[in-house]
């Protein structure tokens, strides 16, 4: 499932470098950092979460 998820975030990050994705916060292409960093915390709590 956390490769899943990895592989979906890695997408959005090249979709929103290329046409960007028009959700508040991410209206301009530059702002890709922004679900890089939301993908580094989800893998930080997945690692937690696992047993």
């Amino acid at each position: 499932m956390s490769k899943a998820l990895t592989v979906v975030l890695l997408l959005a990050m090249v979709i929103q470098i290329l046409k960007p994705l028009n959700l508040p916060g991410l209206r301009q292409r530059r702002d890709f950092w922004r679900i890089a960093v939301f993908a580094i915390a989800v893998m930080m709590l997945t690692v937690l979460v696992r047993p």
